[in-house]
Formats: C-alpha cells, sequence, structure tokens
C-alpha cells in the first residue's frame, strides 16, 4: 500500500496566517492595551487644542487601575478620551443611519468626592479658586453649583469656556471611570508638544 502524502499547505494560506499573528496581532494588542492616536474635532479644547490636531491617547493607565494597580490616573487638569453617559441625551450621533456613542475630549477638573462650583466666570474646587491658565480667557462661564463629584466618577469640562462652545459634564453631568479610554499628554502634530497637566489653587 503506498504511503499516504501530507497535503501541501497552501502558499496564500500559510502567508496571510503569518501576516495576521506577525503584525496584525500586536498591532491590535498595542492599540488595545498600550496606546494609539485621537484627533480633535471641534473647538470645544481650545485655545489648548484645535480641530484636525493628532494627540498621543495612552490606555495602559486606565487598564492598570482596572485590574487594580496604582497608577495615580486620573488626575485634576489631565486631559482625557471618553465618551458622554450612556443615558445622557447627548450621548449617541448617528452617522450614515448608524447611532454610536462618539469619544469627546475634555478636561477632568474634578474627581471623586471634589466639591465643585463655577463662581463669577471663576472655578472653585473643595472650596478655593483655582487658577487655569489653560482655559479660554473670553466669554464667561454661567455659575454653578457646588455639587460633589460621585464616586467612580469625574467632572470633566473644555477649555473653551465661551458659552454653548463645549458639551461637557455641565450638560451631562459626571462621567463613569470605565467609559474614560485614558489620557492624552501629548500632541503629536501639527506641532509635537505636551500639554499642559495639572491645574493648580
Amino acid at each position: 500500500m503506498p504511503p499516504v502524502s501530507e497535503p501541501v499547505p497552501s502558499v496564500w494560506r500559510e502567508f496571510w496566517r503569518t501576516w495576521i499573528v506577525g503584525a496584525l496581532l500586536p498591532v491590535y494588542l498595542v492599540t488595545t492595551f498600550v496606546g494609539t492616536l485621537a484627533r480633535v474635532d471641534g473647538e470645544s479644547m481650545e485655545p489648548t487644542l484645535h480641530s484636525g490636531e493628532v494627540l498621543l491617547l495612552l490606555k495602559y493607565p486606565r487598564w492598570l487601575r482596572a485590574w487594580g494597580l496604582p497608577t495615580g490616573y486620573p488626575q485634576r487638569g489631565d486631559v482625557v478620551v471618553f465618551k458622554a453617559p450612556a443615558d445622557s441625551p447627548y450621548a449617541y450621533e448617528t452617522v450614515y443611519g448608524l447611532r454610536h456613542r462618539p469619544y469627546n475630549i475634555k478636561r477632568v477638573i474634578g474627581l471623586p468626592g471634589d466639591r465643585i462650583e463655577f463662581r463669577d466666570g471663576q472655578l472653585w474646587r473643595n472650596g478655593q479658586a483655582v487658577a487655569e491658565s489653560y482655559a479660554s480667557q473670553e466669554g464667561y462661564v454661567n455659575d454653578e453649583g457646588p455639587l460633589t463629584v460621585p464616586p467612580g466618577k469625574v467632572w470633566v469640562v473644555g477649555d473653551n469656556r465661551r458659552t454653548g462652545s463645549s458639551l461637557d459634564s455641565r450638560s451631562y453631568g459626571p462621567v463613569n471611570l470605565s467609559d474614560v479610554a485614558g489620557p492624552v499628554p501629548w500632541r503629536l502634530w501639527p506641532r509635537p508638544q505636551a500639554l499642559a497637566q495639572h491645574s493648580t489653587f
């Protein structure tokens, strides 16, 4: 009886298997668990960020926090990428007939337990006025609060404080930490630059 010959693997099948495992899988792991790019769309973060700019989004702080490891993230003043609360009327957009929750870019001004208040255009946190060199000096902010940020949530506001220029926690309330993709500490394009992060009293 003649020996049974082994099937010859398809060259294309081997090529695609090698390509997917050898190239696409590492890219997927990096962009899911380490970091990726984010693009600014709109004027809500002016004068810090402008529409069309490309940022570095770090995802690993979120995963480390989810795994119970100390990260110091987020901090007051961090610029973060997140999704608005799912129960908010502003959480969803319809694009090409498909409904989805888009990502937003704002600045964290309150952590769980912080007492936030806007008074005469000035941010007050835990009873102290906050110096915000990154915020726009034009326009004004309507008085709001005081309010306390609930556990597991953050309060986010755009740097553009002109009325109607930023849809943020003043409209849809605090954001779940689980909906925060991560911080964006660097602008990569058109001019690489570290973003001003931490507000001070």
